[in-house]
């Protein structure tokens, strides 16, 4: 019997990074706790999560257990899966708080956004796999296209937050494939040349944000209200926090969205500077094995999809934790395995898997 259960726990655990699944375990643990208290100690929001956490577990150890080669295979059909399901949400989505970002599937809402999130990094990681070692100007345009597709799709919703991480998570690929330098400062240039010009095309909450984070004082009862709100509850935090279940700012409902985009700031008023300081080390920790995992890939496929996938975690947690402080515009970015949402949850873990397939399969790959 204890052989049996010795070879189940070998089977369960040999493709696992146990390093990098004890970290996430940990911050999600983290967003668990704190979302307990972001949600008034409602143990059914909790446990939804939890049970998002568990089917997640689940999909990244199958993802884990699958080969870098099949995984390959799989990305042109992922991709265009999510394309098809963007341009379903752009006729048959649900709309909620103004934006039409999700498909009702009966028993639960899907956001196809999220899937894209992996679906993009391996489709153009695919594709330069293809064509390695004779890769020219003309993949770089058509990958930009591969980006610019979903992007737009996206950003229509509106939700314009997760279309420009989406576009960075492509971008990541194309720097690791090779794009020049040059090329890369001259499209930021351009893009920040052209940027007056898309001024117009902006739904005009996202214009009120932009100048609400250029001037703070603006508008501070309404465009400006979130940031405020969050930055009050941070400050008011101080070195040791106020203590779980003792944040002022949440329970007195003055901060906004507090289970989802903003709980980073329910985090920080409760366990305070140090709290924040042990995340901040912890997504630190996750990123770095991620490098790792990158730098010892056997394959351009492996490498490509190990390094977005490791700078998508470090963009959407960076691009939080600034949007909470104050020192980016408010765009709508969850915290990594923190913020309650199932489908984000999931497409975290897949990511995860991704790291872990790459790194177990890596010898196998030479072979």
């Amino acid at each position: 019997m204890v052989n049996f259960l010795g070879r189940v726990r070998d089977a369960l655990t040999r493709r696992v990074d146990s390093f990098l699944l004890g970290v996430a375990m940990a911050i999600a643990l983290v967003g668990l706790i704190t979302l307990f208290s972001a949600t008034d100690q409602s143990v059914a929001r909790v446990t939804s999560q939890a049970t998002n956490l568990a089917g997640a577990l689940v999909l990244m150890w199958i993802v884990a257990n699958l080969q870098p080669q099949t995984i390959a295979r799989a990305a042109v059909p992922l991709y265009l899966i999510a394309v098809v399901l963007l341009v379903g949400v752009a006729m048959f989505g649900t709309v909620v708080n103004g934006s039409r970002r999700w498909l009702n599937l009966g028993v639960a809402r899907f956001q196809p956004s999220e899937l894209m999130k992996i679906a993009l990094p391996l489709m153009l990681a695919w594709y330069f796999q293809k064509f390695e070692g004779r890769i020219g100007w003309k993949d770089f345009v058509l990958a930009v296209i591969l980006i610019a597709v979903p992007v737009w799709l996206i950003k229509r919703q509106p939700d314009l937050g997760t279309a420009l991480l989406i576009g960075a998570s492509g971008f990541y690929v194309l720097y690791l494939a090779g794009l020049s330098w040059k090329i890369i400062v001259g499209l930021a240039a351009l893009g920040a040349g052209a940027a007056p010009l898309a001024w117009p095309y902006l739904q005009h909450y996202q214009r009120e944000r932009i100048l609400t984070f250029i001037d703070p004082a603006r508008d501070p009862l309404g465009a400006g209200y979130h940031s405020a709100q969050a930055s009050i509850a941070l400050g008011s935090g101080g070195v040791v926090g106020k203590g779980w279940l003792n944040g002022t700012q949440t329970h007195l409902d003055f901060l906004p969205e507090r289970h989802t985009d903003f709980i980073f700031a329910v985090f920080g008023e409760e366990f305070g500077l140090i709290g924040n300081v042990v995340l901040l080390v912890l997504y630190l920790l996750l990123v770095g094995r991620g490098m790792m995992i990158t730098a010892n890939a056997s394959t351009l496929f492996a490498r490509l999809i190990a390094g977005a996938t490791t700078l998508m975690f470090f963009t959407y947690a960076f691009v939080n934790m600034g949007m909470v402080s104050g020192l980016l515009p408010v765009v709508g970015v969850p915290l990594p395995l923190v913020s309650y949402g199932g489908t984000a949850l999931i497409s975290l873990f897949i990511g995860l898997g991704l790291l872990m397939s790459v790194q177990a399969h890596r010898k196998l790959v030479n072979t």
